[in-house]
């Protein structure tokens, strides 16, 4: 009996893998077979902040953003927004009036890259423009500058009276991960994609080329084309093909709980506290944290990036609250250890930014804390597309972008593997460029990778 076979076998039925097979069933191409022993998008996928933006100081990166945005807001249009896209923007606040002319000029530098207009406004003389609640129609792109603590506050009230700068990036927002995610695989499905639940622990390659797949180290299924989109275990999977991969994981969290006393305005865009500070406690508490080497950390400088947003439609009293202040490297799992004080820390470190979370100190509902893997290279871009060997595509290290890139990369795979016309942001994205020189000098030299 001959072994069964498929065009196209992708390794990983996250985001990445989901949009890889999207894409090439979009272009004609039905046999493909997608290989995960977890449901589909259900390891980082799912525990994703869910979050998109345009507004990166990279220009390959931006000009992948840009286009994965616009496939975004296609695919809303043609499902009637089955995933709930919005456009509220991120808003990057600071206390710190000397950063002000460094944020202006980050803020110019990556509006010149393709970002959209920068706008500044002051006090005296200001057009600024609300955004939307819902919906992802409106025309503003860039972002607006409110300079002053005055202007601040007029438009939103609930920040810290001391917040002198505010950033509104405006092609930004969240949507549901999970809806999009679907939506993505069912279209893929009515196209002729299979899903298999099983383990991929071979790749047979003789030639220096792709001769077949083992799954769940007994099934054989012969193919030409296997993409490696296999999320936090890309490096391993790398390994099974003879390429070692140059990424590595790292652990981040985020936590939810219910704001019933409405701390957070429901109304807000992404909120970011830009500014690196110290934790609320008081002088006892500081000193017992003080006196415990193995809280002492807690009492110490933290950098700036903690973020929150609401989470849920009308009623919902969720938040969400993330602040990446540990940055832990660590070998993928599908249950990370949890860190049990980011709870507290993130809710302190969001009371510099909304001091009515202060109102919880003592008595916080009782959080849902949960983390995910960001696969990360070392310039902080995906890897995307073809290997050494023929028939063997890579999509991976989409380190914490996942779902705003997810599109862009999918397509960008898609055309790698059919022979379509590739943009001109294709080669910043090649496994390749990790062995040239001019490459990794450049790496050396970058100070912003756009990371939150």
């Amino acid at each position: 009996m001959s072994s069964p076979s498929s065009e196209i076998i992708i390794c990983g039925a996250g985001i990445a893998g989901v949009s890889a097979a999207y894409f090439l069933a979009r272009q004609g191409i039905r046999d493909i077979t997608l290989v995960d022993e977890l449901p589909p998008l259900n390891l980082t996928s799912s525990r994703s902040t869910e979050c998109y933006r345009n507004w990166w100081p990279d220009p390959e990166m931006l000009s992948l953003m840009n286009r994965s945005l616009d496939l975004l807001e296609t695919l809303a249009d043609n499902s009637g927004n089955i995933f709930s896209l919005n456009k509220r923007g991120y808003l990057f606040v600071t206390a710190d009036k000397d950063k002000i002319p460094a944020m202006t000029q980050r803020a110019q530098k990556i509006s010149d890259l393709g970002a959209g207009p920068l706008r500044i406004h002051t006090e005296s003389n200001s057009t600024y423009i609300s955004h939307k609640l819902e919906g992802y129609d409106d025309k503003l792109t860039g972002a607006d500058l409110l300079m002053g603590s005055h202007l601040v506050g007029k438009h939103f009230p609930y920040l810290t009276e001391n917040s002198n700068a505010a950033l509104h990036v405006r092609r930004a927002g969240w949507m549901s991960a999970q809806q999009l995610g679907m939506h993505l695989l069912n279209q893929a499905c009515e196209k002729g994609v299979r899903f298999i639940s099983g383990k991929v622990t071979g790749v047979e390659i003789k030639n220096n080329q792709v001769q077949s797949v083992t799954v769940n180290a007994g099934e054989i299924i012969r193919t030409g084309t296997f993409v490696n989109a296999a999320g936090p275990y890309f490096r391993s999977v790398g390994t099974l093909c003879g390429l070692d991969i140059p990424v590595k994981t790292e652990l981040h969290l985020k936590v939810a709980f219910k704001d019933h006393l409405g701390a957070v305005n429901r109304d807000s865009p992404l909120l970011i506290w830009d500014d690196p500070q110290l934790l609320d406690w008081s002088q006892e508490e500081s000193e017992d944290l003080n006196s415990d080497p193995d809280t002492k950390w807690l009492t110490e400088p933290f950098p700036s990036g903690a973020h929150t947003r609401p989470e849920g439609g009308p009623g919902s009293d969720v938040v969400l609250m993330l602040w990446e202040y540990q940055n832990k490297e660590l070998a993928p799992t599908s249950n990370p250890p949890l860190d049990e004080f980011y709870p507290e820390v993130a809710l302190r470190g969001m009371t510099r930014m909304i001091p009515a979370l202060k109102r919880y100190y003592g008595r916080t509902p009782r959080p849902l804390l949960d983390g995910g893997f960001y696969t990360k290279s070392g310039d902080n871009r995906p890897i995307v597309g073809p290997t050494s060997v023929k028939g063997l595509f890579l999509t991976g290290a989409l380190s914490g972008y996942g779902i705003m890139s997810a599109c862009g990369v999918g397509e960008l795979i898609s055309l790698h593997i059919s022979g379509g016309g590739l943009p001109d942001h294709s080669s910043a994205f090649l496994l390749n460029r990790f062995s040239d020189p001019a490459h990794l000098a450049w790496m050396e030299s970058v100070t912003d990778s756009g990371q939150l």
